[in-house]
């Protein structure tokens, strides 16, 4: 794993991961008004100040990295390519899985179904996943370390976004958040199949 790795342009770079976002953007925006609102947590909602920062270095952070997967080479045929390929899978079933129960449960409702009985923010799992996977198959700490800055940001959106659901749905998301784990886990979600 390198350091600084070698950077250029290519078809067989890290972007080919990324660009699972971009589609998913373009779907989100074409699924109808309700779904795009819904995408995001209202810009009147209240924040710290420490939340509003955390926001745009988190989109700062993922556009760089973006940027910066267009330049990263995937070490193809290596153990990272394979073990970073891997998680990049796990990240793209859990993508999918979450974007058409989030586009298919009206906005009146708590996302419950599909990978939202294990996790509580199931997108940015994915993007955890995805993004690390990126990183390794490419075999860049640089990547890596956007990564795990990516995952301090999100975390904080992810407090924002239950804060905003608990105004929103009151004790039904509640009772969700006490039943299914923020990140993910089986554990509550079976005792409560139980």
């Amino acid at each position: 794993m390198d350091l600084i790795p070698e950077l250029k342009p290519g078809v067989w770079n890290a972007w080919i991961y990324m660009s699972v976002f971009i589609i998913q953007m373009i779907i989100i925006m074409f699924a109808g008004e309700k779904v795009r609102r819904r995408s995001h947590v209202p810009e009147d909602i209240k924040r710290s100040r420490r939340d509003r920062y955390t926001a745009v270095v988190a989109n700062a952070v993922w556009l760089l990295a973006l940027i910066c997967s267009v330049f990263l080479p995937l070490k193809t045929g290596s153990i990272w390519f394979y073990a970073g390929f891997i998680m990049f899978l796990v990240g793209l079933i859990i993508l999918i899985q979450s974007t058409y129960h989030f586009m298919k449960t009206p906005s009146d409702r708590i996302i419950s179904k599909g990978v939202y009985r294990f996790s509580r923010h199931p997108m940015y799992l994915a993007t955890f996943f995805i993004c690390f996977g990126a990183g390794i198959s490419s075999a860049s700490w640089i990547f890596l370390i956007l990564c795990v800055v990516m995952v301090y940001c999100f975390h904080r959106e992810a407090l924002v976004e239950e804060k905003f659901c608990l105004e929103k749905y009151g004790e039904a998301y509640l009772k969700y958040m006490n039943s299914v784990p923020r990140w993910f886990g089986f554990f509550k979600c079976m005792k409560d199949l139980s």
